[in-house]
């Protein structure tokens, strides 16, 4: 099955993954002293940024008129939604910042090259960083996925406070309601709360 728009979803005909466990770790792990490129040329490093975070993490975004990795990656549990899952975030960004997020970043395993593209194409106010080494994937053994030979992670989201994960968002289904769930929970818990 393929859909012909990367936004306009019909989410009852996607499988909805389910919690695995993958994730159940990362709540109260100190990030790793790891640094991603970003799609703003800069090179960040979540394990030293003051403040609340927010990162969002995806399997890879898809590219208008291309062709998928694999014919069915619609029918992959969690494996659609990338496009959609980001623009949610750009669309709620100002209010995640008023929320307490002194940051937003996505996240994916594909290049910087690729993810800048897709950045200016989709105005995200926020950085997206590359992963493409795995070297955080592997440092907190993030719940991930392998397709055509590519380590892809699978979609969560975490809050980050002062370099500690806080929150576990995992799993995220329907990925275009990420950013309002991470609201939700950023306005019930305040920064100091």
């Amino acid at each position: 099955m393929s859909q012909s728009s990367l936004t306009d979803v019909d989410w009852s005909k996607i499988p909805a993954p389910t919690d695995d466990g993958a994730a159940a770790h990362l709540q109260g792990m100190k990030i790793p002293p790891v640094s991603l490129r970003a799609t703003n040329d800069t090179s960040v490093r979540l394990s030293v940024l003051d403040g609340r975070t927010v990162v969002f993490a995806y399997p890879r975004t898809g590219e208008p008129g291309k062709i998928g990795l694999v014919d069915d990656w619609d029918m992959i549990p969690g494996a659609r939604g990338c496009t959609p899952q980001a623009c949610s975030f750009r669309d709620l960004f100002a209010e995640l910042r008023a929320a307490g997020a002194a940051q937003v970043f996505g996240l994916s395993t594909q290049s910087n090259e690729y993810q800048t593209e897709m950045a200016a194409r989709l105005h995200l106010p926020f950085p997206v960083l590359s992963d493409e080494a795995l070297e955080l994937t592997q440092a907190l053994n993030l719940p991930a996925m392998s397709v055509v030979g590519l380590t892809l992670i699978k979609r969560l989201a975490l809050i980050i406070d002062d370099g500690r994960i806080t929150h576990v968002f995992y799993p995220v289904f329907p990925p275009d309601r990420s950013a309002g769930d991470v609201l939700d929970w950023l306005k019930d818990n305040p920064v100091g709360a």
